[in-house]
């Protein structure tokens, strides 16, 4: 009786066992995936506009009206009536050099002269006097062509003493600096006391004074270029960060090749006020202007040196994000123009980019 009641308890155990492996080896559903969620984004169409081709060079900004004052004699300076930074006018005594010497010089020139003049005074009413003596038969012809002569030597030594006293008073007016135009002092490297002389080498500079009109770019162009360079092409002025100053064109190209930098000098006028005598800055010359693909900066990322965007495109009946490489050119306002990658017409997407990811589902927003 044990042992049959032994056997039927086993064999109930063995049947249950079975029935719940059986249950254990069914396999479970498996739930659906959910799909990605599209994420809104805004898009631009690509499209054609006109893009300068042009090359940026450093140019030097000079004024037509620009004088650096050297002295035209020696001495020793006395006076300096000027500061840096000073507004002058024309005429405008800045500097005077030491002149007691030349005064002196011009007092001797005016001495000589009187005396001269004195002889040839009485020379003119000797000869008067002798041409009177002969027609009335009193003097001799010889008599009467030895005060001719006396009266030319003494007119010639008259004359030659005025000239020399001119002179004279012209040499002392370089002991005075004057300022040649109006306009502003620049640098006074000199001090009363100092040695002023046009003999020195180099010579002593004295002041400059600028006037901050007629200015113009000197723009040295790579002798490659010399082929594109002419008259009238577009010239972008810019200062050290990239600002743009102002537009202007060419209006001279030098006929020869600078044998220091071993370009070709342009020049351009220079119109606006904010820029300086020997300013350099940045001159971009745009040699031609074409039509090419453009795509909005907010548009353009960079990974590992590489420049890609990402085109919304269709596939299999949704939209998705596709990254794609481009090469891009000159900036154009707040676009880059692209020489390969896109074509006009493709949506490059402008928001969210930084979320994106390559075949990524999106919803184009105002599409």
């Amino acid at each position: 009786m044990k042992n049959s009641a032994s056997k039927s308890i086993l064999s109930v155990s063995c049947v249950v066992l079975m029935g719940l492996t059986a249950i254990g080896c069914q396999k479970k559903p498996v739930a659906p995936a959910a799909a990605m969620q599209a994420m809104p984004v805004q898009t631009a169409v690509i499209s054609l506009a006109p893009v300068p081709q042009s090359n940026e060079y450093v140019a030097t900004i000079k004024s037509r009206r620009s004088a650096t004052l050297l002295p035209q004699v020696s001495g020793v300076l006395t006076k300096i009536l000027v500061r840096s930074g000073d507004h002058v006018k024309a005429g405008q005594l800045l500097m005077e050099i030491d002149p007691r010497m030349q005064i002196a010089t011009v007092e001797s020139a005016r001495a000589t002269e009187r005396q001269k003049k004195a002889v040839f005074d009485y020379n003119t009413v000797e000869i008067e006097r002798q041409r009177k003596l002969f027609e009335a038969g009193v003097t001799s012809r010889d008599a009467y062509d030895q005060a001719q002569q006396s009266h030319d030597n003494a007119r010639a030594d008259y004359q030659s003493a005025v000239e020399l006293r001119k002179t004279q008073e012209e040499q002392l007016a370089y002991y005075s600096i004057r300022a040649p135009f109006d306009g502003v002092v620049g640098d006074v490297p000199v001090h009363v006391g100092d040695f002023a002389s046009p003999s020195n080498s180099p010579a002593t500079v004295l002041t400059t004074v600028d006037e901050n009109k007629d200015l113009e770019a000197y723009i040295y162009v790579p002798t490659e270029r010399a082929g594109q360079i002419r008259q009238g092409l577009e010239v972008e002025l810019m200062d050290n960060s990239g600002k743009l100053l102002e537009k202007t064109n060419i209006d001279f190209t030098s006929p020869q090749v600078d044998s220091t930098t071993q370009g070709i000098l342009v020049k351009a006028p220079v119109h606006g006020e904010q820029l300086r005598n020997a300013q350099l800055i940045k001159a971009r010359v745009v040699w031609s202007t074409t039509p090419m693909a453009v795509v909005p900066v907010l548009a353009v990322l960079r990974q590992g040196g590489q420049s890609f965007v990402f085109v919304a495109r269709q596939q299999d009946g949704h939209t998705i994000a596709a990254q794609t490489a481009v090469t891009l050119g000159d900036t154009v306002g707040n676009t880059y123009s692209v020489t390969s990658g896109l074509n006009p017409g493709d949506r490059v997407i402008v928001s969210s980019t930084q979320f994106l990811i390559n075949g990524m589902p999106v919803m184009l927003l105002g599409a």
